[in-house]
């Protein structure tokens, strides 16, 4: 089969000018696309200071609060998950989850994906970014209880180890569930 002849129309001063359009519309879409990834980026290292902050100051205050204490002796005792030490540690990175997560919902809407959002928080799309980021939370307490109780890591060592692990799920859940693109049927 012989070659296609070439298009006259792509020589044309409207072909070129097609064709530039088409270039600089690609181009556009790149740089929107860098510019979602790096908002993306600043939100989640926004988050994970206010994780990581919200954490520390879970672990010193719940410490000091005797009620507290006794609430996770008694816990660690019914389910034998190693002990008082161990639920503290659950109970401030749950809670430290809960505000960094809450955070991350309403900086992502209003932010990084504001056009897809129409910067509108509705409750619906939160519990489902919630449950998107269990995982994550499973996997980030998970890794700071081996992390301190196993390896014996300081704390502050073992909780960047925990947001590590967290970062790696929460990103393969985000980029291959949360955020793919859906196609029409």
């Amino acid at each position: 089969m012989p070659a296609p002849l070439p298009d006259d129309s792509a020589r044309s001063p409207a072909g070129r000018m097609n064709t530039m359009q088409a270039s600089l519309g690609g181009l556009w879409r790149r740089r929107a696309l860098s510019l979602k990834a790096a908002a993306f980026a600043l939100v989640g290292v926004v988050n994970t200071a206010v994780d990581y902050g919200v954490f520390l100051l879970a672990r010193a205050t719940y410490q000091h609060i005797p009620a507290a204490l006794g609430l996770f002796d008694a816990v660690a005792a019914a389910c034998r998950c190693g002990g008082p030490r161990t639920v503290l540690l659950i109970a401030a990175n749950i809670t430290s989850w809960i505000v960094a997560v809450s955070g991350s919902y309403v900086l992502n809407s209003s932010i990084t994906f504001a056009v897809e959002s129409g910067r509108r928080l509705r409750f619906d799309r939160y519990l489902t970014f919630i449950l998107a980021g269990v995982v994550g939370l499973i996997a980030n307490t998970a890794a700071l209880v081996f992390a301190a109780q196993v390896l014996a890591l300081p704390v502050y060592i073992a909780k960047a180890a925990a947001i590590l692990a967290s970062f790696v799920v929460n990103f393969s859940l985000s980029h291959f569930v949360v955020f793919r693109v859906r196609h029409n049927r």
